[in-house]
């Protein structure tokens, strides 16, 4: 036999795309040629496949050697094609037969000596394999657990390529299943999972960082309930010290666990990006929170690279994005947020494809009210020595189409002098509310293709959104006096739609816009006043 065909896969964004690797074995002067728009990890994978299968024990063909990554007209990149093409050449060969070799999948990274190293993106990998009828996938040993995740596949566990050799004498029964080593035959590498692979294992929550650590700031941790209650855009200003970092950073612990569907989704992200072998325990079920450097760059906040990988805004996909001093981050990477606030994904073009990545997150901002941070403080705090010019120079880096975009601002003010807090509100009380809030949307928005009210626009706002007469005459006035734009407008009633819906209330009422307003404090004062 000189030809073998055999099915590996390469990630595409997030997702899995379905290679055939062919291999032709043909007489003429010895060479290997890869086509199919490999990049140079999949032309450098042929020194690796030679000198792993020498050293393995088998014999490298020394023939005219072809190997197509086919479609061809995909851009392919990375080391997970190393075992296809491995196998493909010895069962071309000859020298290696697996039965089923039609329906299944291999994916993998050699080692010079034979063994092999996991590769990220096996989670979307093996489920793309279980979409496409394909009844077993042959990963390394180091991806059996993420493979795993997924029922309804057979789970073949490689450790070194010599496994594949013909053995004779070994006894079955010794075979150690856990670490997937043993005989040539497939059904001896068959890795068995200790658990049913389709519910998720909650990760441990840390219980470290609670908001009982939070002495006062009762209207903070108010409007923190009303931002995890319905997914609403949150800001928090106010001068150095009062603790905005503190009460973000624990914003997660009052969020609820992600549904069986959206943990998976997450976990493909992250199994995406190669981060998945950082967690344990299964599917990841408590909600990501992604706190990026403010040297970030625009492509690494959203995705880039020539074939683009998931950026921070996709890692923070069903959960938490928070940029800590706003100000410091350049305007061009706060301004390509603009898009993913509003459509909740991003689209990033290549000459070749467009790639779509989820980005539904909650965006969290701190940010000091003007350089030297005290602005707005009196006697005996420090005074604030800024100008005008330079406060306003400071704030400009926030544009006002991003600043709409945010439903909640809120002011951290320091406290007057220290004082003992007798009952400090705890996260579990906190997410107690926030639990009972969004068991009635996901009640109300069954059989929709919305969640929380942070998502709602347009007509589906106004049917949603009940103003009884008071509240609406409320509302207009407001409009007319802050100045509000139409986009601040929606998110005003979105965030009284939550209001009412953690006071258990069926309308929105004029206490409920009122409260709303409340939380646009940038709205109701310029910079320079005093």
């Amino acid at each position: 036999m000189l030809y073998s065909k055999v099915s590996s896969a390469c990630l595409y964004g997030i997702d899995g795309v379905m290679i055939e690797v062919e291999v032709d074995l043909a007489s003429g002067i010895p060479q290997t040629s890869v086509v199919g728009l490999p990049d140079s990890a999949i032309r450098e994978a042929v020194e690796r496949v030679r000198s792993a299968i020498k050293n393995c024990g088998f014999t490298f063909p020394m023939q005219r050697i072809t190997i197509n990554l086919a479609p061809a007209d995909i851009r392919k990149e990375g080391t997970a094609f190393d075992l296809a093409i491995a196998i493909g050449l010895l069962a071309a060969s000859g020298q290696v037969q697996l039965p089923g070799l039609d329906r299944l999948l291999i994916i993998g990274e050699l080692a010079l000596d034979g063994a092999l190293r996991p590769v990220p993106g096996v989670l979307a990998m093996v489920d793309l394999a279980r979409r496409n009828g394909f009844h077993a996938v042959l990963v390394p040993e180091g991806n059996v657990e993420e493979a795993l995740l997924l029922e309804g596949m057979t789970i073949y566990g490689l450790q070194h390529l010599k496994q594949l050799l013909p053995e004779s004498g070994s006894d079955p029964s010794k075979q150690d299943q856990a670490s997937c080593t043993g005989p040539a035959a497939l059904e001896r590498l068959i890795c068995q999972s200790s658990r049913d692979a389709s519910t998720p294992v909650a990760e441990t929550a840390n219980t470290a960082e609670d908001y009982c650590d939070v002495l006062g700031q009762h209207h903070v941790k108010r409007a923190l309930t009303i931002a995890a209650a319905g997914m609403h855009n949150l800001l928090l200003i106010g001068p150095p010290g009062t603790g905005k970092t503190m009460l973000i950073r624990r914003l997660p612990g009052i969020l609820p666990a992600l549904t069986p569907e959206e943990s998976l989704e997450v976990t493909k992200i992250y199994s995406a990006a190669g981060l998945l072998r950082q967690h344990t325990g299964g599917l990841l079920t408590t909600r990501p929170f992604r706190s990026p450097h403010h040297t970030i760059s625009a492509g690494g906040l959203i995705g880039g690279g020539s074939i683009p990988k998931p950026g921070e805004v996709s890692l923070a996909h069903r959960g938490v994005l928070f940029l800590d001093e706003l100000p410091e981050f350049s305007r061009t990477a706060l301004e390509v947020l603009r898009q993913p606030l509003e459509e909740r994904r991003v689209t990033i073009s290549r000459s070749r494809a467009a790639f779509t990545f989820p980005a539904h997150f909650l965006l969290t901002i701190s940010l000091n009210p003007c350089p030297c941070g005290f602005f707005g403080s009196e006697p005996p705090q420090q005074l604030c020595t800024c100008s005008p010019y330079r406060i306003a120079q400071y704030r400009e880096k926030i544009s006002g189409p991003l600043l709409d975009r945010i439903d909640m601002h809120v002011e951290v003010p320091r406290p007057p002098k220290w004082q003992h807090d007798p009952r400090p509100l705890s996260s579990n009380e906190m997410r107690l509310e926030v639990e009972k809030a969004v068991s009635i949307q996901l009640e109300r928005y069954a059989g929709s293709p919305y969640r929380r009210n942070g998502e709602l626009s347009g007509a589906a706002l106004r049917r949603t959104a009940r103003i009884l007469p008071e509240a609406e005459q409320l509302l207009q006035t407001s409009f007319g006096a802050l100045g509000l734009s139409m986009r601040a407008y929606d998110r005003i009633i979105k965030l009284s739609r939550t209001i009412a819906d953690l006071a258990a209330s069926s309308d929105i009422r004029a206490e409920h816009i009122a409260e709303a307003i409340q939380y646009r404090c940038l709205d109701r004062r310029s910079p320079s006043a005093s």
